[in-house]
């Protein structure tokens, strides 16, 4: 991430998706950074971790994310794929991103962080109302104690694929207001 970060020419506008919410997190403080959107996402505090977060809430029954496996890496239940995590993307689309999906080590969602930027950077959000992987109360509360500037969406957990023009529109908003433009 500071690879790319070091690269840019002017301000970014770092945005993440579910436990890419941590990941931003931390590599928000990179002195490019102006802002940052969090997409259905955790957004831990100093010292806390994703899964902290989690299990603030009980998980819908629909939620299949697995426990690690024997390298720990972290997979969604296939049956449980459509509905948890993309319903309202049809059956072929949902099938598509549970065959795409990489190797995500369970070892990420129990990582505290040290340094959370949004306490320092202008922060946006979007809560997916329809979300059974983060339940949208854990979305709410973590926004609503960062004061974070969020949008609520009616939309399952891949809001950003089932709504892209949505939200864009939220990561344009936020690019034009750490901009003053």
């Amino acid at each position: 991430t500071h690879i790319a970060l070091d690269a840019q020419d002017g301000p970014a506008i770092l945005a993440g998706h579910s436990w890419g919410g941590a990941v931003i997190t931390e590599a928000g403080n990179h002195p490019n950074v102006a802002g940052l959107v969090y997409i259905a996402a955790f957004q831990p505090d100093n010292n806390e971790t994703a899964l902290q977060w989690f299990q603030t809430a009980p998980p819908a029954a629909e939620n299949g994310v697995l426990p690690p496996d024997e390298k720990g890496i972290v997979y969604y239940d296939k049956a449980k794929y459509h509905a948890g995590f993309c319903g309202d993307l049809s059956e072929s689309e949902a099938a598509f991103m549970y065959a795409s999906q990489g190797a995500f080590y369970g070892e990420c969602f129990v990582t505290p962080i040290s340094e959370a930027a949004w306490r320092n950077k202008p922060t946006f959000g979007i809560v997916a109302t329809e979300d059974k992987s983060i339940n949208p109360d854990i979305q709410r509360n973590m926004y609503t104690r960062s004061n974070t500037k969020f949008t609520e969406m009616s939309g399952s957990h891949a809001v950003y694929v089932s709504q892209p023009q949505k939200v864009a529109a939220v990561i344009a908003d936020a690019a034009k207001a750490v901009s003053g433009k």
